[in-house]
């Protein structure tokens, strides 16, 4: 009996895994880098205000 199938086997669900994992981290990285432009543009919008909360420049 050959040992092969249990080896493409265990590859395939390494490198599903892997690509499991690594597109789920670039999905929230995307998500994190959008609610971070639209943090600091409301952040942008208040110190142009001059509404700053304890900054000092």
């Amino acid at each position: 009996m050959t040992h092969l199938p249990y080896i493409i086997t265990s590859y395939g669900l390494a490198i599903g895994l892997a690509l499991f994992l690594s597109i789920g981290a670039a999905l929230r990285l995307r998500r994190d880098r959008a609610r971070l432009a639209a943090l600091e543009a409301t952040r942008g919008a208040g110190r142009a205000r001059g509404t700053g909360q304890g900054e000092t420049a």
